[in-house]
């Protein structure tokens, strides 16, 4: 599509420029009006004047001219100047010919790292809707980039470490003192299996956390845990690893279902031991100080428009933040990695921790100047109301709850008789769920509408999906196994040729959408091309057609569509099922 746009743009500016008319450049859009014409162009109007031509008769001289080009096979004055133009089928079929090809050119491998950050679950915590765009967003993101040829690191960076560890293995001894592992003079094998469930633990904490707010003697005894289990007691370790094994049990589930998986599953805990040293290293290098006897780093820039808070490295009390280990961790990966860019998702409310961050480890030095560092910040998903999802006693909804709900909603919809049906139904609440969340503006609340993106019509999951297995299905019953080489062929049908020019957008939307980072520009794209597609099957006999011709083309049709929307679905880590 680039290359004919680009030379149909090429073609007026070199007329114009024969008419001695100066233009720097020239832009054609998709018409408005598809009855008039595939693309327009809209400048004549601007150049008419100052150049002594009437708009309407300079059009027109452009227009005769462009029927001359090879591409064009049409073109027409609308209006007061508009110039509309059709192109021929055959440079269509040409460049969707070479659509492959213009894709494998922007998936050729690059010399460029990106270390990506997203996920963020809590030991102890439900994984709650919030961790679920993240964990979309992220994948789709990770997806894209590998598909365009760059090098990947992801990491789930679970939240695994601080005080919350200490109120959980404090809230255990409250109610199982009799562990081994609370007894400091034990010496033996310590149990395998975690005494407590994820369920029991999704209790333990809120609990725990209640407490230390009420009563300031348990908050001090979950500040000495948290002390002696960073500084390695051999119980409160051994402990600490088995529920935090536990709890990631029903987090791996949802990871399962959404289609995410990582190539490193670590922690706040990993970068423990590099703790100690960076601190002092950053006082010794004069790029902390102490405040009011915290450890601080000033991040404020000439340029701030508003005062920037001091990056605390470590409280007043010595004790280890979130920020804390987020720097560990980049020295850490930066030592082992290296990468180009690192990329981080989570919601917009961190947006002023990772302004923070980013410009304490680049003052630290712990990172080369040149090093990319961006914060993909999202909206929440709300309710039909408008408001975040809320369980009926207002605590924030789990997003297994949501994922259970947007099942309910699709088995209902599904026939009884489906083969397979729970697999199946897996896939597509998946697709409903991921779909829905990345067709929207990734910055942006929005609302999360069950029965609307349920729906097998619309923009919706389960409509590109049915559009995927529908044109899968008809090449399985065609029964052929060489639609590769059939021969796409000049038809005059209008809704072959809207699915051609739909296809040939593919490689300017994979680029665009890694440009702007915007998953939503694929959704769009996969909504589009689908539509045109359902509309041409509706229109079209395709098995039965009897010119040989036709039917091979109209195969091949079906043919680029699967591969494109399978494709793209999978930049989205969405699956098709086999059937619906």
């Amino acid at each position: 599509m680039i290359e004919l746009m680009e030379c149909v743009e090429k073609e007026i500016k070199q007329i114009l420029l024969n008419l001695k008319i100066n233009v720097d450049d020239v832009k054609i859009v998709e018409c408005n009006r598809p009855e008039l014409g595939q693309y327009q162009y809209n400048g004549i109007m601007a150049l008419a004047g100052k150049n002594g031509y009437k708009p309407q008769d300079l059009a027109s001289i452009v227009c005769k001219k462009l029927q001359e080009c090879d591409i064009i096979k049409e073109a027409s004055v609308a209006g007061v100047g508009f110039i509309n133009i059709t192109l021929k089928i055959s440079a269509i079929i040409q460049q969707v010919e070479r659509t492959q090809n213009e894709i494998d050119k922007l998936s050729a491998p690059k010399n460029h790292k990106i270390f990506i950050d997203y996920g963020g679950p809590n030991v102890a915590k439900t994984l709650h809707v919030g961790h679920l765009r993240s964990a979309d967003i992220g994948e789709g993101l990770k997806r894209l980039a590998r598909k365009l040829g760059y090098n990947v690191i992801s990491d789930v960076h679970f939240g695994d470490w601080g005080r919350q560890m200490g109120m959980v293995i404090a809230g255990i001894e409250e109610l199982m003192p009799e562990l081994q592992f609370f007894d400091p003079n034990f010496e033996g094998e310590y149990p395998t299996e975690s005494p407590v469930s994820s369920e029991d633990l999704e209790k333990i904490y809120p609990q725990a956390n209640i407490k230390a707010k009420e009563d300031e003697q348990f908050l001090d005894k979950c500040r000495k845990i948290t002390y002696e289990l960073q500084n390695g007691r051999r119980g409160y370790v051994a402990l600490w690893k088995l529920f935090v094994a536990e709890s990631m049990r029903p987090v791996m589930k949802t990871y399962d279902f959404l289609n995410v998986s990582f190539d490193l599953y670590e922690g706040e805990s990993t970068c423990n031991d590099l703790i100690a040293p960076m601190v002092q290293n950053l006082l010794n290098n004069g790029v902390a100080h102490q405040s009011q006897g915290a450890v601080v780093i000033d991040v404020g820039e000439p340029q701030d428009k508003v005062e920037m808070p001091p990056f605390i490295v470590l409280k007043s009390d010595g004790a280890a933040m979130y920020s804390t280990t987020d720097m560990a961790t980049i020295l850490s990966r930066q030592n082992r990695f290296a990468p180009n860019e690192y990329w981080y998702v989570a919601d917009n409310r961190q947006s002023l921790h990772f302004m923070q961050l980013f410009r304490a480890v680049k003052k630290a030095n712990f990172v080369e100047p040149n090093t990319t560092m961006i914060h993909f910040a999202f909206g929440t998903m709300n309710g039909k109301d408008g408001k975040p999802f809320k369980t009926r006693d207002g605590g924030v909804m789990g997003a297994l709850t949501l994922i259970d709900n947007v099942k309910s909603a699709i088995k209902n919809k599904m026939s009884d008789s489906t083969e397979n049906s729970a697999e199946i139904c897996d896939i597509i609440s998946s697709a409903t769920l991921k779909f829905a969340d990345l067709s929207n503006n990734r910055e942006t609340d929005f609302i999360f509408d069950v029965d609307k993106f349920c729906a097998l019509e619309g923009k919706t999951g389960p409509y590109i999906l049915y559009t995927t297995v529908r044109a899968n299905s008809v090449l399985n019953k065609a029964d052929v196994d060489d639609v590769d080489k059939y021969a796409l062929i000049d038809i005059d049908n209008s809704s072959y040729i809207d699915v051609l020019l739909n296809i040939i957008k593919a490689p300017i939307v994979l680029q665009k959408a890694f440009e702007q980072k915007a998953l939503n520009i694929i959704c769009d794209y996969l909504f589009v091309l689908s539509n045109s597609f359902n509309n041409f099957y509706s229109q079209n006999k395709i098995l039965s057609e009897l010119d040989v011709g036709k039917k091979k083309a109209y195969l091949k049709l079906c043919k680029l569509v699967s591969k494109i929307n399978t494709e793209f679905l999978d930049i989205l880590a969405i699956k098709v099922p086999d059937k619906m």
